[in-house]
């Protein structure tokens, strides 16, 4: 039965709002023929461009071809909501419930890995609308007070924000407290973002090749050779691989992700008065401390990006063009909107998109080699991939190039998380667990058997 929108949806361009723009580089052509490298990079994201630049910097003789079977930044990487944070856990509590002797280092080298996408885009002078403005978690519930004063106690520099200073920053009715974060997280315009890498990583020497999609890998010698659709191959000495949510070509980790889906709304440019009467100045990332949480910020010129709170699994694992598009959710996240924001009652949404995020059980990247080493991966960044995809791409030249580091002995890199199971087992304990989440919201956080079981298994997702 068809779904009636919001009418603040009724113009709404059903397409990223970050790739329906000017600047979008024309289209690269695609591998016709084969051919040779010392380092082939499998997809054109975040994961395999920051792995294409760095590889280039490490050894500016290396030879480093890149294949993207689309466009250059045109899944994952185009679609977020732009928020670039210094976690490599999914925060500090899910990392020091899975590595407590490691997390103070963890987060230390998230901070690293900020500061060194921050020196890249100077040295490169990539214009992706970078900002170092903070975050600012909210509480919506009573009980999320607690939580948040919890919060200010583990993260350093944090500030907890009561009532009335929190909605002098963001004027809200349903905000009730804040913590502030100044310096774990960044802004950016994710589709430039991922456009200046590529320019960064051909400036450096490397040869992007768009519209070649890979089939498969197999090893009949000292290298690799990269299948692609097309029939034309790369004979490669290494292989990276940053498939994000898509199938992984190293069979025996696909059980270890499933591609889920998550959407977001953009509104039209505020008016003077609109901004006036939600104040939001310093444009600081928010999110709310609810299970099935939102996410929003505000742009250069003034629009207010809204999503999060829906994380749709189909069944089967598939990633689908079809499943971009998602009425119900828009729908709902329109009306939760402007619960939020009444004074904004009467603003338009421009766009309307969703997209496929890779997570696993442990909800921060895993990593790995295969092929005796000459194939590594990174997999399951659970939306902190604009940031994490960074700090993977150097495990993964680690692990390509033997170099023994700090990174390499860390325990979160040597280990693996737990796979799903196979389907119907997979698809029934994801929808039960979005169950559970959402009648845990509506229960002050109380958790069912359902959840604690899972936080037992060590399987359990707090936002």
């Amino acid at each position: 039965m068809p779904v009636s929108l919001h009418r603040s949806l009724a113009d709404a361009e059903q397409t990223p709002y970050w790739l329906d723009h000017p600047e979008r580089p024309a289209p690269r052509p695609a591998l016709d023929a084969d051919t040779t490298a010392d380092l082939c990079v499998v997809g054109g994201g975040y994961s395999g461009l920051w792995t294409a630049v760095l590889a280039k910097e490490r050894d500016p003789g290396r030879d480093v071809v890149l294949l993207e079977g689309n466009r250059v930044g045109w899944a994952a990487s185009g679609r977020n909501g732009g928020f670039c944070a210094a976690s490599i856990t999914h925060g500090r509590a899910n990392g020091a419930d899975r590595w407590p002797g490691e997390i103070d280092t963890l987060d230390r080298l998230g901070r690293e890995n900020l500061d060194a996408i921050e020196q890249t885009l100077t040295r490169y002078g990539i214009e992706c609308d970078f900002i170092r403005s903070g975050s600012i978690t909210v509480a919506t519930e009573q009980h999320q007070l607690d939580w948040l004063r919890e919060l200010t106690e583990d993260v350093p520099d944090a500030t907890y924000l009561d009532t009335e200073a929190m909605r002098a920053q963001v004027a809200s009715p349903t905000f009730l407290a804040g913590v502030f974060e100044p310096h774990d997280n960044a802004l950016v315009d994710p589709a430039r973002l991922a456009w200046g890498l590529a320019a960064a990583a051909e400036s450096l020497g490397v040869r992007i090749h768009e519209d070649t999609h890979v089939s498969g890998l197999s090893s009949p010698g000292a290298g690799l050779d990269v299948r692609t659709d097309s029939g034309y191959a790369v004979r490669a000495g290494r292989v990276a691989l940053g498939t994000n949510a898509f199938p992984s070509l190293v069979r025996r980790v696909r059980m270890h992700t499933v591609p889920v889906y998550d959407y977001a709304l953009m509104t039209e440019p505020l008016s003077p008065e609109q901004r006036d009467a939600i104040g939001w100045r310093d444009r600081q990332g928010l999110d709310d401390m609810t299970n099935q949480f939102h996410y929003f910020r505000m742009t250069d010129d003034g629009r207010i990006l809204w999503g999060g709170y829906d994380a749709i699994y189909h069944f089967g694992r598939h990633v689908r063009p079809r499943y971009d598009q998602r009425p119900e959710t828009f729908d709902l996240l329109a009306r939760q909107f402007f619960a939020t924001f009444p004074q904004l009652d009467g603003l338009r949404f421009s766009h309307r998109w969703g997209g496929a995020i890779d997570t696993c059980t442990r909800f921060c990247a895993f990593y790995g080699t295969a092929y005796a080493g000459r194939a590594a991966y990174a997999l399951g960044f659970t939306g902190l991939g604009v940031g994490a995809t960074r700090f993977g791409a150097d495990v993964m030249l680690d692990l390509l190039d033997g170099v023994d580091s700090e990174r390499t002995h860390l325990e979160m890199v040597r280990t693996k998380p737990l796979p799903f199971p196979p389907e119907p087992f997979a698809w029934t304990g994801i929808q039960l667990t979005r169950r559970a989440l959402a009648a845990a919201d509506r229960r002050q956080g109380r958790r069912n058997l359902w959840l604690r079981a899972l936080d037992k298994a060590g399987l359990g997702f707090d936002s």
